[in-house]
């Protein structure tokens, strides 16, 4: 057992550098799991310490409706403190900054010492005791930048004008970026009910109570005692175990993306080292023959190797683990716009330990692949040409280990994701990714070898085509890791692309691109008129009537809610619906099943509806099925007569359900309007035109909605290009160890070139054509596998087709060609100035 470390060691002594660079490749995937295993055992911890001021407060009751007295007297009697909240959506301008734009925002009226936990933080810091005392508001800091607005400028929300008491900049248990979805606006009870907002548009407005339970009461307990209490008012109540549930819900589907990141680095490093391991043992070849000689076995010959592997895998565990442990503390800023609170850094022992061990697995694993051709050498080839015996043949263990790697990804896959379909995907999709750019590999090398006309070429074509099928190329390596890497980050991009050209698409051509709702039935004639003098005629225009529905299939919801409703989700039968009727589909439908009905005579026992195919799934309702709606307070039966499928992205008027004409009429109604507008300042002048006259009605402008969405892409996008960096690193030091490894050959390749005749700028064009060829394969091979897993999201994911933008396409191609030119280039520079006679001195 002495024997085989320091054979190992001596061993190693002319081939540290070589390995060592083995030994980088494997560190970056490390890192990226340590770091990131790491950081979430520290939002864990931080979801501990934060917990009520996630939420806070320990309990919240959320309503549709205004809360009866004689609940919020029963609420009274509960003890601690409660404190009241209304919000809505609605409209908002600045007069003293000449309105401008006309921006969407929340408002949110309060009514106690909200939060009890945590603390809301403005500039100044007194501004929220402001409210209380006169017609002030604090809005989102945001906003002020936005639209150049200053403490102290006024506010105008529906008929009232505020005074702007200060600006907000962190509420608890809410990330940023929901500031650039909805802009958040404070302001008292009093406040909101001079802005008459409640008046026309309360069936959008959201009705809360914050309770700080007395010591020892259990909030979910008594939230379940409230529930059957109040079962009638359809309330909602939410406790700080069910925001952990929800957050930690979340925060396990992102961390199981960002491991997975992590694992195809490690994966293409253990490729990487597998790759130079398999040259490092050919050039130790006639070592371990001449040990055969002197009478070392083939299995001690097998575990000098084997425990230079292990080194090399324990020095990458190393590293890696100490760059994790960096790159953890650059994580939360990459990714504070998404976490509701501060993560206090601290070094996880457990995350580090799994990171390190899968590292140091993986790499010894894919490092038995070329080491199992040591137990195979034979003595005789110590008097033999070592450098071109092939000392591999069909190895019943080789197979056994395909099959323990196969099974090592998949379990850490499966781990990772923490479910078993997710981690077969992935396995699925690598094995298929591999197995793509390792045939196209393969082609390659039989291609230029048996295909490629001779005659024609210039001489540094023939000899730079040549080096793709030559012993000892790296034609499966180079394409192995560049493909990957490009595959990847072009996968990223297409799908950043692909979802903001869909968000596009609904305000193209001659779509509406501005709504307006919440119009009242005695304002539609007059709004007509607004918007056609200001250049803006309607392109589409719709009813909307509110609804709740009362039984499926002669279940009465109540019950069903009473008794438990499985497989039926809880949305779909507490919801208001705001439905419509007329006669015919708009074109943004299609029906899928039955036939659509759009007109009946007034009376009609049973109504026949169309409903959208997605809300028939979730309520388990085919065509002929019957529904019972409590239309504001009278029951109206129907049944489903079609299912249509719906273009949600559009901007027009979509609906779950459409009634025919002859039923809904009568009922109370309000109307959804879609336009079109030429630039932002038409865009402007008519959302003025209508806001002067009518402050209640509320509009959406889809070029602001695209801005914010853009912005929230771009900072998503930022953050997985950082994350997949990792994988693109890991490609390129493979790379960079792929070439090294390959040099010696290069410089006996050279060297005979030159004795032969070859000038040094034929030898740089021939290195030029070579890793041209390659650096193109990869990048359209990957690109083509990104295009293709792009499609299969677009179509059943986000129900749309691929985006392919020329741009990224062909530059990304051009990338990673530069990529594969400099570092060849770089790594092969002075390989040329050997001179000829080494060769013939057989010092190479």
């Amino acid at each position: 057992m002495n024997f085989i470390p320091k054979m190992a060691w001596r061993d190693s002594r002319t081939s540290r550098r070589r390995l060592a660079l083995v030994s980088l490749s494997v560190v970056l995937g490390i890192a990226a799991l340590v770091g990131i295993a790491s950081l979430g055992d520290n939002l864990k911890r931080a979801v501990e310490d934060q917990t009520k001021s996630l939420l806070g407060s320990d309990l919240t009751v959320t309503s549709p409706r205004a809360l009866p007295e004689a609940t919020m007297a029963y609420f009274r009697t509960l003890g601690g403190e409660m404190a009241r909240e209304v919000s809505l959506p609605t409209q908002l301008s600045f007069p003293t900054r000449g309105n401008a734009r006309w921006p969407r925002g929340q408002v949110r009226a309060l009514e106690g010492n909200f939060p009890f936990y945590g603390e809301l933080v403005t500039e100044p810091a007194d501004a929220m005791k402001k409210l209380p005392t006169g017609n002030y508001a604090v809005i989102e800091d945001s906003l002020l930048a936005q639209f150049g607005v200053q403490v102290g400028d006024e506010l105008k929300v529906g008929k009232a004008t505020l005074k702007i008491a200060g600006a907000l900049k962190k509420i608890p248990g809410e990330p940023e970026i929901v500031a650039m979805l909805s802009p958040r606006v404070y302001m008292s009870t009093a406040s909101l009910d001079a802005t008459e907002l409640l008046k026309t548009t309360d069936r959008f407005a959201r009705y809360r109570v914050h309770f700080k339970l007395p010591p020892g009461r259990d909030a979910d307990v008594l939230a379940k005692e409230l529930g059957d209490k109040f079962r009638n008012q359809r309330l909602r109540f939410e406790t700080v175990e069910d925001r952990k549930r929800q957050l930690g819900d979340a925060l396990k589907d992102v961390f199981s993306f960002m491991s997975l990141v992590g694992f195809v680095a490690l994966f293409l490093g253990a490729v990487g080292v597998a790759s130079a391991m398999h040259v490092y043992v050919r050039q130790k070849i006639l070592t371990i023959a001449t040990l055969r000689c002197l009478g070392v076995k083939a299995r001690t010959g097998f575990a000098i190797y084997l425990t230079q592997a292990i080194a090399i895998g324990l020095i990458g565990a190393a590293l890696g683990t100490a760059l994790g442990l960096s790159v953890q503390l650059v994580l939360p800023m990459v990714l504070k716009d998404y976490l509701p609170f501060q993560v206090d850094f601290f070094v996880s022992w457990t995350a580090v330990a799994k990171g390190a061990s899968a590292g140091l697995v993986i790499c010894v694993l894919f490092t038995l692949l070329p080491l199992l051709a040591v137990r195979r050498v034979s003595p005789l080839l110590a008097i033999r040409s070592a450098q071109s015996e092939e000392t591999t043949d069909h190895d019943p263990v080789r197979l056994a280990l395909f099959f323990v790697i196969a099974a090592a990804v998949l379990g850490f896959a499966v781990l990772q994701t923490g479910h078993w379909l997710p981690g077969l995907a992935f396995t699925l999709g690598i094995a298929v990714s591999f197995g793509v750019l390792g045939g196209v590999a393969q082609l390659v090398v039989w291609s230029t070898k048996h295909l490629v006309p001779r005659r024609p070429l210039p001489y540094v074509w023939r000899q730079g085509l040549a080096n793709l099928h030559r012993p000892n190329n790296r034609t499966l390596l180079l394409v192995l890791s560049l493909g990957l890497a490009t595959f990847l980050m072009m996968t990223l991009l297409l799908t950043r692309a692909t979802l903001l050209g869909k968000i596009a698409s609904v305000g193209g051509g001659a779509r509406p691109n501005l709504t307006f709702f919440d119009i009242q039935d005695d304002q539609i004639a007059r709004f007509d008129e607004i918007v056609a003098k200001n250049g803006a005629p309607v392109l589409a225009q719709a009813p909307i009537v509110t609804m709740k529905l009362a039984a499926l299939k002669g279940q009465a919801v109540d019950a069903m809610l009473k008794d438990g409703h499985p497989g039926i989700p809880a949305w779909t039968l507490n919801r208001e619906y705001r439905s419509t009727f007329r006669e015919d589909l708009a074109e943004t439908e299609k029906i899928t099943a039955g036939n659509l009905v759009g007109r009946v005579k007034p009376g009609e026992p049973r109504v026949p509806i169309s409903m959208e195919e997605s809300l028939a799934r979730d309520l388990k309702l085919v065509v002929g099925d019957e529904v019972t709606f409590d239309v504001q307070g009278v029951p109206l039966t129907a049944y489903v007569a079609s299912l249509r499928k719906v273009e949600w992205q559009r901007m027009a008027p979509n609906f779950f359900i459409v009634f025919p004409l002859g039923v809904l009429e009568p009922a109370p109604k309000t109307y959804v309007a879609a336009l079109r507008v030429e630039t932002s300042a038409d865009s402007a002048r008519v959302q003025q035109a209508v806001g002067k006259e009518m402050p209640s009605v509320s509009s959406v402008d889809l070029s602001m909605i695209m801005q914010t969405i853009e912005s929230i892409f771009a900072k998503v996008a930022f953050a997985i290009s950082f994350l997949a960096l990792f994988t693109v690193v890991t490609g390129v030091v493979v790379l960079v160890g792929a070439i090294l490894t390959g040099r010696m050959q290069r410089i006996r390749e050279t060297v005979l070139l030159r004795t032969l005749g070859a000038t040094r700028r034929q030898l740089r064009q021939i290195l030029l054509v070579e890793y041209v060829v390659l650096g193109v394969l990869s990048a359209v091979t990957g690109g083509l596998l990104s295009i293709g897993s792009t499609a299969l999201v677009a179509k059943y994911r986000f129900d749309t087709i691929v985006v392919l933008p020329p741009l990224v396409l062909f530059g990304s191609v051009a990338a990673a060609v530069a990529i594969t030119l400099v570092t060849g280039l770089v790594t092969n520079r002075g390989v040329s100035n050997h001179p000829p006679l080494e060769i013939l001195r057989q010092e190479t």
